[in-house]
């Protein structure tokens, strides 16, 4: 008989996450090491957790993710909303708190690009009048 696997995919920026979830004793795994160890950050691994804990599923579910792309907190929050669509694919009663949380909404914010005649996106040379 297969095992019971659950999958989400999340986008956070310039990363993306793809996550299962098995049914286990809660070990997070990611990109093949330990959560604890690949991000260098207590407030990533409560970024990571908190779909859990809004679920009380916390210690019900192994994570398997892999991510690439992007930052640490880029990531930690691809790996949120990867998780966040997983537990939905597992139990669609977790929508009504996942979503009030926010967690299925993908966070469109992106960086703004450099333009042409600046310095940056919206940095301008010193201006002198004369």
């Amino acid at each position: 008989m297969a095992q019971v696997e659950y999958y989400g995919t999340g986008r956070r920026k310039s990363s993306t996450a793809r996550v299962r979830l098995i049914p286990g004793t809660g070990n997070t795994t990611i990109n093949g090491r330990d959560a604890r160890d690949y991000f260098p950050y207590e407030t990533q691994l409560l970024i990571l957790n908190q779909p859990l804990v809004t679920t009380e599923t916390q210690g019900t579910y192994d994570v398997l993710v892999n991510v690439h792309g992007g930052g640490f907190t880029g990531q930690a929050g691809a790996i949120r909303h990867g998780i966040s669509r997983a537990l939905l694919e597992a139990d669609p009663e977790y929508r009504p708190s996942l979503k009030s949380a926010g967690f299925l909404t993908r966070d469109s914010r992106m960086k703004e690009r450099k333009k042409y005649g600046l310095k940056g996106a919206r940095k301008a040379p010193q201006f002198s009048k004369r």
